[in-house]
This record gives C-alpha cells, sequence and structure tokens, in this order.
C-alpha cells in the first residue's frame, strides 16, 4: 500500500509548476497608452495567446501520459502475487514421439436428443435435405472431429442393424432406453453424416443380443463389392462401398446392466469367433473388443482373441451420476484429474502382460468427467406405454441439459485427459468423448441453434493448436488439496513439429483462485520474451455458457510474457503457447 500511494501522489506533485505558469499576469494596453506601445502590446498579447494555447495542449499530453501510467502501475500493483510455484523441463534430448489423431474422436448414441433433435433433425431450417443439422457439422468441423462411434453404447446391445436401412423402415421399441426409435437414422445415415463431418466412421456390434454372423452381415452391406448384402447396399442408393475400417465387438459387456452380459470365460471365445468371421468379410478391418482395467476380464479376452485384436475398448466416466445427479464443486470435480492417468496405466500393465504391447492398442472409446443421468435404466426390456413410472423416470434425463453444470472444471478436466492420452500415444491411439453431441457433451443443440460448452474449446484448442509430435517433460509443482484428495496445481503437454522447431506447450492452472508462477524451460534455457498464444478461463472457477450467454466462456489470443523463464498463469486457465524456432 505505501508504494501505491507513492504512485498516485505523483499526479499532483507534477501538475503545481503547470498551474503556476498558467497563473502569470497578461499584459494588457493601459488608457493614454501610445499606437505604438499599444501595437506593441497587442503583438505581445497575441504571442502571449499562442504560447498558452501550446503550453495547454503540452499540459494536457503530460497529465494524459502520467495518469496512463498512474494506471498501469497501479494495476500490476493490485495483481495478486503467485505464491504457488511449477517448473517445467521440456527435455529436447530425449526423442519425441507421433500421437494419432484419432485421440481426438467422438460417440453418438440413440439416447436422449443426440440423434433425433440433435445431428439429425429433419424438417428444421437448420438442417440440409437429408435432414443433418448443419450448424451441428460445422461446429464438428471446427473440432477438426477424427472418428466417430456408433451406435452406442448400452443401445448397442439391443441395435438390429437390419431395422435401420432401406426404404420401409418401422420404428422399433428400444428395451435399453425405454423409448421408441424410429430407425430413420441408420447405417448409410451414419456413413454419411460422418462423410460431411470429415471423420471416420467407428461402428459397434451388438455382442448383447446379436449373433456373429449379424456381425459379419453388417461388415458385408459396409464394405463388400459384391454379394446379397452389397446389393442390399447398392439397393439403397450406395453403389460404393462405405469401406467402413474400425469396429468394435460389444459393448461393456462384462456389465451385468447390459443386455446378454457375458463372463469371463466366455467373452473370449464369443469375441474370437467373431472377430473371425467379421475378417472373413473384410480382412482389413481394425478390430476392438469390450474391455475394462480388471485383470480377471481384460487377460483372458486377450489369451482368446488377442491374435484377432487390434485395439482393446475402455470407458471412463469419474463422477457417477447414473442414479442420482449431484453438481460437484469445482475443486471435487478438478481432484479427479490424474484418474485417468492410472487407467490407462492399468491397462498398459495387462496389455504387456498378456503379451501384446506394442502390438495391441488402447481405444478409450467413451470418456467423460460426468456419468449421464439415466435413473432407473437402461433395462433388458422395452416398457409398456401405460408405465408411467418408467415415463417419468426418462423425462428426469433432461437434468442433463443444465447448463450450470459444465463449467470451467469441465474444461480442464477434458484438458488433463486429452494430455494423460497423450503422454501414452505409443499405447492409446483413439479416444472418444462420450457424448460428442447433446446430454453431456460439448456440443448443446437445441431447435433455434448451439451453444459450445466449456469442453467444446478444449477440444478445439487441442484438435488445431497442438504439434504433430509429443516431447517429453519433466514437473515439479506445488500439490492443490481438496480435504484428504490432492493433485499437481500444474499439467502440461509439450507438442513440437517434425523437424523440432516449433513447439506448442499446453499449461493447466488448476487452481481456483490463485496465479500460479510457472517456469518453463526448452532444454537448459528458459523462455524469455513474448510468444503466441491462446488462453481459456472465465470470470469464476464456475463459469459456464448456455444460450442467454453462449461465449461467457470463449477462448482469447494473447501475448504471453516470460522473463527469465517464468510465466504468471491465472487460476482456472488452459493456455497453449506456441514457441517457433526463431523465438526460443
Amino acid at each position: 500500500m505505501p508504494e501505491q500511494n507513492a504512485k498516485r501522489n505523483l499526479v499532483p506533485v507534477l501538475r503545481a509548476p503547470f498551474l503556476r505558469q498558467a497563473s502569470l499576469p497578461q499584459n494588457r494596453p493601459r488608457p493614454g497608452t501610445p499606437f505604438s506601445a499599444a501595437l506593441t502590446t497587442s503583438k505581445e498579447k497575441h504571442f502571449t495567446k499562442m504560447k498558452r494555447k501550446n503550453f495547454t495542449l503540452m499540459k494536457t499530453i503530460t497529465i494524459l501520459m502520467i495518469l496512463l501510467f498512474c494506471v498501469l502501475s497501479c494495476k500490476r500493483i493490485v495483481q495478486p502475487p503467485a505464491t504457488n510455484k511449477a517448473t517445467i523441463t521440456i527435455k529436447t534430448d530425449i526423442p519425441s514421439k507421433t500421437y494419432n489423431p484419432m485421440i481426438f474422436g467422438g460417440f453418438l448414441e440413440h439416447f436422449g436428443r443426440q440423434i433425433y433433435g440433435g445431428v439429425f433433425e429433419p424438417g428444421s431450417s437448420l438442417s440440409n435435405e437429408q435432414g443433418f443439422r448443419m450448424d451441428v457439422i460445422e461446429a464438428m468441423k471446427e473440432l477438426n472431429l477424427s472418428v466417430v462411434r456408433w451406435p452406442g453404447g448400452c443401445f448397442a446391445s439391443g441395435y438390429h442393424w437390419k431395422d435401420g436401412v432401406g426404404k420401409l423402415r418401422k420404428p422399433v421399441d428400444d428395451p435399453v432406453w425405454g423409448v421408441t426409435d424410429p430407425n430413420t437414422f441408420g447405417t448409410d445415415e451414419f456413413v454419411q453424416w460422418c462423410r460431411l463431418v470429415g471423420c471416420e466412421p467407428y461402428i459397434c456390434t451388438n455382442a448383447g443380443n446379436g449373433t456373429a454372423l449379424e456381425m459379419q452381415e453388417w461388415v458385408e452391406y459396409c464394405n463388400a463389392e459384391k454379394g446379397k448384402y452389397a446389393e442390399l447396399r447398392k439397393s439403397n442408393g450406395n453403389t460404393d462401398p462405405f469401406n467402413v475400417r474400425i469396429w468394435s465387438i460389444g459393448n461393456e459387456n462384462w456389465g451385468a446392466h447390459e443386455i446378454g452380459a457375458k463372463t469371463p470365460e466366455t467373452w473370449g471365445p464369443f469375441v474370437n469367433r467373431c472377430a473371425e468371421l467379421m475378417l472373413d468379410a473384410d480382412p482389413d478391418l481394425i478390430l476392438a473388443a469390450a474391455a475394462t482395467s480388471d485383470t480377471s476380464w481384460t487377460l483372458p479376452l486377450l489369451r482368446f482373441a488377442g491374435k484377432r485384436l487390434d485395439y482393446i475398448a475402455i470407458h471412463g466416466y469419474w463422477l457417477p451420476l447414473w442414479s442420482k445427479n449431484e453438481i460437484p464443486d469445482y475443486l471435487s470435480c478438478i481432484m479427479q484429474s490424474e484418474r485417468p492417468e492410472e487407467t490407462i496405466e492399468e491397462v498398459v500393465k495387462i496389455i504387456t502382460e498378456a503379451g501384446y504391447q506394442g502390438k495391441i492398442k488402447i481405444a478409450f472409446d467413451e470418456w467423460n468427467l460426468r456419468g449421464w443421468h439415466h435413473p432407473g435404466f437402461p433395462r433388458k426390456e422395452a416398457i409398456e406405454p401405460s408405465d408411467t413410472q418408467a415415463l417419468e423416470l426418462i423425462n428426469k434425463r433432461e437434468i442433463n441439459s443444465i447448463a450450470k453444470q459444465y463449467t470451467m472444471a469441465d474444461a480442464l478436466f477434458s484438458a488433463s485427459f486429452l494430455n494423460a492420452s497423450l503422454r501414452h500415444s505409443e499405447d492409446v491411439v483413439m479416444t472418444n468423448i462420450a457424448p460428442i453431441v447433446n446430454t453431456r457433451g460439448p456440443l448443446y443443440v437445441h431447435p433455434a441453434g448451439i451453444v459450445k460448452r466449456t469442453t467444446f474449446h478444449t477440444l478445439a484448442m487441442y484438435a488445431n493448436e497442438l504439434e504433430e509430435r509429443v516431447g517429453y517433460t519433466q514437473v515439479t509443482a506445488d500439490k492443490l488439496t481438496n480435504n484428504k484428495d490432492s493433485v499437481d496445481i500444474i499439467d502440461v503437454i509439450a507438442t513440437v513439429d517434425k523437424k523440432g522447431k516449433n513447439w506448442a506447450i499446453s499449461l493447466i492452472n488448476r487452481h481456483p483462485s490463485e496465479n500460479l508462477a510457472c517456469t518453463v524451460k526448452l532444454g537448459d534455457k528458459p523462455l524469455n520474451g513474448k510468444y503466441k498464444a491462446t488462453i481459456l478461463t472465465g470470470d469464476s472457477p464456475d463459469s459456464f455458457n448456455d444460450i442467454e450467454h453462449p461465449n461467457r466462456v470463449a477462448p482469447k489470443e494473447l501475448e504471453l510474457w516470460f522473463k527469465k523463464g517464468i510465466a504468471i498463469l491465472p487460476p482456472h486457465s488452459l493456455i497453449i503457447v506456441h514457441v517457433r524456432g526463431e523465438n526460443k
């Protein structure tokens, strides 16, 4: 405070000489003064007036400059001190590694308004002739979306693909989610939507009440040049094969909640048989199978079917809100940030134990901070129209749409999830945020438009601003605590281009309210100077976007200053800073 007062006192001290000079007496001709003397006095008067005008202009400019200096000085003084510290060392002597762009993938399920009223809404003024919402497609392009998994999810375990192709489709009661699916969005529409977005289609087959033969026939429909199901596709207006390369056998078949749940003893042989038939239809498929981080399930799977698999599919929702919806505070959410990496490491151990490390990869094909709210479901039989209790439970799914749930906690958790996947890019080749549209997804779609939730901007920044390879980083950081839980106050990923010259460094300050003094070294050289960057933050850690305020949280471009390696990171923020080769 004394320093601040000293700054403010500069203004009256420097103004005083100007005030004294401006009050000097003026020369005026007096009565009886000769003409020549009066003329001289008039010239002096004119000169004095000109001098006064120039002097007043100079005085005004000087005062404005002093006031500006004081404002800027005061702004620096009142900035909260950065008591929290972290040091990031990017090890440029360790080779960088590649990552698969499918880490920036998405997921769609026939649940709520993800499909109908989400990506597909025939008759809407925002849709094209085929019924696809074009505002949604443009948003997906902004995410640079690489791959999308469909049709589920639990829905897949009761879905029969033939119901959703052809011109004579009939609505079917969905036994899983208790609604009627019109089947107007099926395989052909899904593949067409992916082509419009520019992403790869990824199909999850029915390993619940479906069969291995049904899976094989679905592959033939999509990819065969000739044969019964190739002809069916052609009759539906698609002469050329879809060439769907990525397929999954089943969804969460380890769980009692799933139609056709399996045991560890039966799952491996079943997957092996399904894979055998699917590969007979198209030997170039990339195959995944439902797995977990539980050794008792995944190890037998790999021993029975590993020779025919490319990926194992795992899921993660770290706030289980299926039955009871809660809105935990920021810190409770952010304490989950390091758990995805723990899951990845557990699965890698299982793959290694089975002898498949480097051969079988991880597809984290459902992930989100918050589990979907669907009390009383999923089920295994269709509900009766008169079941009012079930209908009430279905209506409670609207809680998923409450905008204030999706805050900076979601944005920063998602950034940490992607960081963990990138750090393990030799093992993790795909991740799919679940879902990509509506429910808990990053894009909220309503009849009149869209809202980009906080997580949308995280995904867009990562998919568009990172470089092509992942560097190795060492982190020393203070801890952020919440009761008995704690995480590092910072999370970071450093990416670099193929030539090793240009870097994009993602820095997350997880603290809800305090700045972070972050030291960044590129090799043994601290960053120094200003660098172009993009920041995502909000007025508070609980900031969110909604229909009335769609841009309350949005990324902004800035220049991030480093002084002897140290930059000040604002609280609850994500910053991606770009270090070009010539500015190291």
